[in-house]
């Protein structure tokens, strides 16, 4: 008999079935054994009346992969409305001893420090897999919205021979007897495939060498990257960028409904127009409400992002905020200033929720433009020899930006940790498992 996912059985009451998955859990109920079955998409519940049957399942550890076969009856208490009434068990792969932390539970317990050791294990816990399922479904739906919009999917090197931000917070490598760089970002590799395919993105991981053990910083994430050609200014991508929000949530609400309501989400809206705030503005902002005076710095904190965030939510009815116009001498040298105000950037982060998710802009496309900024950041040209190239061939006005996919899904689910975003991270102290 051909076995049917846990999605699929509802379409078959009445029928015999085989189901096959983890013994998630089992309980006896009178003359009744009832047991959870989890597989890959989802869970079915079965019942067993025959002795053999409850025999079976009473000596049998939960997460043993078990096969059901059984007639399928609506049961509107069951998930997904249908329950399996159990004729024959198959104990394919017997487990006698219990998982480090029980994933029958309907929450997850124990600490960050204890599901990030055991993650091997408990990334099983529908909780858990839920949110790894949209993380997957966020990668979908920011590929899908930007092949719409006829860009084209590139991969770039992620050993690299000169840090793309600066030369501090990059892991060294040895490559063969040269130095090199875990990349920093696909920065450089998507500005030269501008000039190839107009509009072009990425999909990938990026390797942070920084020393912060925070609630909010990974050493390796997935970065989502865009770059376009052909724009006014940095206002064109924060539309784009606007647009690509949107059409991740929308993926997600049509897609892992199941997903959401498992984890109690209601999925923001996107307005139609993100409002901005220019950076200094933020900054008078802060100090007239808060009492707190940050005029002159130059990058805002954590808190003066909480703070800009719940401003955006009571004044806009917005869980985003632009945040545009940062000094440029906080953005790396690629990043074109404002013609009017060379000390200002065409540049912005999008805070989420109080916290920043996205960094972009307008980049630097002309040759000498490039010769000078590296100059003025005491910045030699020989390592950007074939960056160089493309800028001195011809380079139309672009930009772009970088969305980090653990920050995005963190700040959704409304997780303690960004760490609980990720599949295996990597931090400060964690290379295993």
């Amino acid at each position: 008999m051909e076995r049917l996912r846990s999605t699929e059985i509802a379409t078959h009451v009445g029928e015999c079935v085989q189901v096959a998955g983890w013994l998630h859990a089992v309980r006896r109920l009178g003359g009744l054994t009832f047991a959870v079955v989890r597989d890959g998409w989802g869970m079915v519940q079965v019942v067993a009346e025959a002795p053999e049957v409850c025999a079976t399942l009473a000596g049998t550890g939960n997460e043993s992969i078990v096969a059901v076969t059984g007639v399928v009856t609506a049961a509107p208490q069951a998930p997904g409305g249908v329950e399996v009434q159990a004729t024959a068990l198959d104990v394919r792969v017997p487990v006698a001893e219990p998982p480090p932390v029980a994933l029958h539970k309907r929450a997850l317990g124990a600490s960050l420090a204890t599901q990030l050791d055991h993650a091997v294990v408990l990334n099983r816990h529908p909780q858990r897999r839920a949110v790894l399922r949209l993380a997957a479904g966020a990668m979908q739906g920011f590929r899908a919205t930007l092949t719409a919009r006829e860009f084209t999917e590139i991969q770039s090197p992620k050993i690299v021979a000169s840090a793309t931000e600066s030369g501090a917070n990059v892991f060294r490598l040895d490559y063969f007897g040269r130095p090199a760089f875990l990349a920093q970002s696909p920065q450089f590799y998507k500005q030269i495939m501008v000039g190839v395919f107009e509009r072009v993105f990425e999909v990938g991981p990026v390797f942070r060498a920084e020393p912060h053990d925070t609630t909010r910083h990974l050493n390796e994430y997935v970065s989502l990257d865009a770059e376009m050609g052909f724009i006014t200014d940095h206002f064109t991508i924060m539309a784009l960028l606007r647009d690509v929000l949107a059409g991740i949530l929308a993926h997600l609400q049509a897609h892992q409904a199941a997903d959401l309501a498992l984890l109690g989400l209601t999925l923001p809206d996107v307005p139609a127009t993100i409002p901005h705030i220019a950076f200094t503005e933020a900054q008078e902002l802060i100090w007239h409400q808060h009492g707190v005076d940050v005029r002159g710095e130059p990058d805002l904190s954590p808190q003066d992002e909480r703070w800009l965030g719940a401003w955006a939510r009571e004044e806009f009815s917005s869980d985003f905020l632009y945040v545009t116009g940062y000094p440029m001498r906080k953005r790396p040298f690629y990043t074109h200033p404002d013609p009017a105000r060379t000390a200002v950037s065409n540049s912005f982060d999008l805070l989420f929720r109080g916290i920043e998710l996205v960094s972009g802009g307008q980049r630097l496309h002309r040759y000498e433009d490039y010769l000078a900024a590296l100059a003025a950041a005491h910045l030699p040209t020989a390592p950007f020899a074939d960056y160089l190239a493309a800028f001195r061939y011809g380079m139309p006005p672009h930009g772009g930006f970088g969305l980090g996919l653990e920050r995005l899904i963190a700040q959704l689910v409304g997780l303690p940790s960004v760490k609980l975003a990720a599949l295996f991270p990597r931090d400060l102290t964690r290379l295993t498992p």
